[in-house]
């Protein structure tokens, strides 16, 4: 099973196999031809309420992951879990996303839920 982040602004990669893009809301100045967007699963991205808490500084990302697998819980979020370790299952996965910081995103949330 091969799972990835890569920021979603960067050129794809041969080796990105199904380029999935984990961001609610799409990112800014980009084409969806440039993009190369396989699959868009927004309701396995954070709640908008828990995007903002985070984002405005007043937890640690530890709290926000931890918070986020909550939310992942929910019937239909683990169900798109599901279908994305399916098809991690069948070959690379790489997960998108427009943060400057994919290693303290839910990306790597997701990534680390998927291996």
């Amino acid at each position: 099973m091969s799972v990835r982040i890569r920021r979603v602004h960067e050129a794809p990669e041969p080796e990105d196999g199904v380029r999935v893009l984990v961001d609610r809301l799409w990112p800014r100045g980009l084409s969806k031809d440039a993009a190369q967007v396989d699959e868009w699963p927004k309701g396995l991205t954070p709640s908008t309420e828990l995007r903002r808490w985070y984002h405005a500084g007043e937890g640690s990302y530890e709290e926000f992951a931890g918070r986020y697998e909550a939310e992942l819980d929910a019937p239909e979020a683990a169900g798109l879990l599901d279908h994305v370790r399916e098809l991690a299952g069948k070959g690379a996965v790489t997960l998108l996303t427009a943060s400057k910081s994919p290693e303290r995103s839910h990306a790597a949330v997701l990534a680390r839920l998927l291996s």
